[in-house]
């Protein structure tokens, strides 16, 4: 069934209450279920699930992953075999499209955990308690979604924004209920086989799984006198240093430093592999420049100089350089200047999304059918008083456990809120327009504005900060969930509340998953030093804490080949900018991206460079639609890339609990 919608004549002479009245007569589907027990429960299991995959890439990459697509194809394929096998009842469209709303809710709210609290954990040095975050997340996340309900019917109802993620979603949803059911059940499929075969892969290089089989259930440590359980290198040149040996002769370095202390390893990490295939061959060749200038060409050359030394730990033991160190020491200060001056100068370089928020639409109600007296939606949108007593009621509360959780004080988290609210504003504008939500770019702008006002608390401006991040994602994002539910007739308050389910799937399965995988306990102790390591960069929260070193400490101390770098970034990143805008994207080259470069594994980022070249390689190769390579590698690109995730992060997930159990 086509998808009715307004012209572009309609949507800019008619009254919102002319369109809803349209919207309800042509497009609104009654009582179809929607927000049944079993989507409800499906969405919660799916989402918690797919958000810890997110939280496992978050902490690798810094990037917050989309889980809505991965959910539509799952959710179809699985009721779709269960109805074929006379369980169930097929999922209605609608069904599947809540199920949607709360899976995406659930892999969103989980991004706090692998930016500003963590950022704020390896500033303090303090670990908040499980229940403290729980409650701090979902609190903020709630402002954000209260805030989305009056904003609905400005963007959607009124405006008809245009929403291309969310409408991409709907039209896939609306493409496997109304005819294209085949190619949803061929997606799933790919994806199952994908993601099967990886997680045999991840068990296999993985010593947790290995020992598990080995150990416990062989029992070959018993017979065969093993310490360590067999299983292959994820690291393919372990085995040449293994044959290398102690021959320095062998060993390669750059200007005297062993490669491997610069983190240039080869890596086969499949889940690098899917994410680079998804960000696409721009942004995986800026990071491989990125990664390529830091680590290649200026870190040598710096440790070199003795810019960048080995430091004398708190117990005085001596610190050896590490790729994570070279960060630490210098690398972060360029890197972290080129993403937020990147960020910033693409904010500013969309005046429509500022311009926007003060538009309104002439009505002319002559062009249009009468419409009806009275509210036709009371019943269906969210009652807009639930936002009014809602939003003040959570703010406060919001104010007040970031004070007594974190130390903020309470006057200056209150003082943020209305600066909150406008960046809120801005980046749903943003999202509506261009399904970019500049959360970066706007966390910094609170959290140096609110740096400004309290320098000696890192709190003061890391949490505020995250707070913008985490309102204005919620918000924009249940907007984007609730357009392809108004493109299919659906009931907006049944998504509001599971936006609502999805925020309380993430916060329940990925707060404990955070601290068994990142923070263990060592003899009845946990610290922040285990957060950051060579298989978990955490570079999101690297950049937010190297901003807040910055309003704390200033530049003092740091040395000058370290503020040279900063300058040069800063001039490149405005540079790589203008140079996109005025090419109208044909150069391709981002700074963000580039920065994000050098503060990941250079591993990860060859990894996640390959992927982007293979998928890139493919699609130019079988670009005839039709045809059964296109199908595979362009149609079932997201599948394809979506099974190598969740297959490596599901399974390494499972291996770094066993480790701990075991």
């Amino acid at each position: 069934m086509a998808i009715q919608h307004l012209t572009d004549e309609q949507i800019a002479t008619w009254s919102r209450a002319q369109k809803d009245e349209w919207w309800f007569k042509n497009v609104f589907r009654g009582d179809m279920a929607q927000l049944t027990l079993r989507s409800g429960f499906t969405g919660f299991l799916l989402g918690g699930i797919l958000s810890a995959t997110g939280l496992y890439i978050g902490a690798k990459t810094g990037i917050a992953i989309g889980v809505g697509l991965t959910s539509v194809i799952l959710a179809f394929a699985l009721f779709r075999a269960l109805h074929a096998s006379g369980f169930a009842q097929d999922y209605t469209i609608l069904e599947n499209n809540c199920t949607q709303s709360i899976a995406t809710a659930a892999g969103y709210v989980i991004t706090p955990l692998f930016s500003s609290l963590a950022a704020y954990m390896l500033v303090t040095g303090i670990i908040p308690a499980w229940w403290q975050l729980m409650i701090w997340i979902f609190v903020v996340a709630m402002i954000g979604v209260l805030l989305a309900f009056p904003l609905k019917r400005r963007f959607i109802n009124e405006d008809q924004a245009p929403f291309p993620e969310g409408r991409a979603c709907g039209v896939v949803l609306d493409s496997l209920y109304h005819g294209a059911g085949d190619e949803g059940v061929f997606k799933a499929k790919l994806l199952g086989v994908v993601a099967g075969f990886t997680a045999l892969y991840q068990a296999i290089v993985s010593d947790g799984w290995m020992k598990l089989v080995q150990f416990k259930i062989l029992m070959m440590d018993k017979w065969a006198g093993l310490s360590q359980p067999w299983h292959l290198h994820e690291r393919l040149d372990h085995y040449y240093y293994a044959w290398a040996g102690k021959s320095t002769a062998l060993i390669p370095t750059i200007m005297g430093t062993d490669i491997r202390q610069l983190g240039l390893r080869l890596t086969l990490d499949a889940a690098m592999l899917g994410v680079g295939g998804l960000m696409g061959i721009a942004v995986a060749a800026s990071c491989f420049l990125g990664a390529f200038i830091n680590f290649v060409v200026l870190a040598p050359m710096m440790i070199h100089m003795g810019d960048i030394a080995p430091r004398i730990g708190a117990n005085g033991e001596l610190i050896p350089l590490n790729r994570a160190e070279i960060v630490n020491q210098w690398s972060l200060w360029w890197g972290v200047t080129m993403m937020v001056v990147g960020a910033l100068v693409g904010l500013l370089a969309k005046p429509e999304i500022f311009k926007a928020m003060f538009k309104r639409k002439a009505a002319t109600p002559t062009a249009a059918p009468a419409a009806a007296g009275g509210d036709l939606l009371k019943d269906i949108e969210v009652p807009l008083w639930i936002s009014y007593v809602g939003v003040p009621v959570f703010s406060l509360l919001g104010s007040y456990v970031t004070h007594v959780f974190f130390g903020v004080p309470f006057w200056l988290a209150l003082v943020s809120l209305p600066l909150i609210f406008v960046l809120t504003v801005i980046c749903t504008n943003s999202m509506a327009l261009t399904s970019w939500t500049p959360t970066g770019a706007l966390s910094k702008i609170t959290q140096f504005t609110m740096g400004t006002l309290d320098r000696t608390n890192p709190g003061s401006n890391l949490l505020p900060a995250g707070m913008t991040a985490e309102i204005a994602s919620n918000a924009a994002n249940l907007l984007s969930d609730i357009k392809p539910g108004y493109m299919l007739g659906g009931k907006p308050r049944h998504q509001a509340v599971g936006h609502v389910i999805g925020n309380l799937a993430g916060v329940l399965f990925c707060v404990p998953l955070f601290f068994l995988l990142f923070l263990p306990e060592t003899n009845g102790v946990r610290s922040v030093t285990t957060l950051v390591t060579d298989q978990f960069a955490f570079p999101s929260a690297l950049q937010w804490k190297g901003v807040s070193d910055i309003i704390a400490k200033g530049l003092k101390g740091l040395p000058t080949s370290a503020l040279i770098s900063m300058g040069v970034a800063a001039l490149a990143a405005v540079a790589m900018e203008v140079a996109r805008i005025k090419t109208k994207g044909r150069f391709q080259l981002s700074a963000v991206a580039t920065g994000l470069g050098v503060v990941l594994p250079p591993e990860s980022v060859l990894a996640m460079f390959v992927g982007a070249v293979i998928f890139f390689a493919m699609g130019k190769k079988h670009k005839t639609a039709g045809t059964r390579g296109h199908r595979v590698w362009v149609e079932g690109m997201e599948p394809i890339c979506a099974g190598l995730i969740s297959g490596a992060a599901l399974m390494g997930i499972g291996n770094a609990i066993i480790n701990v159990l075991i």
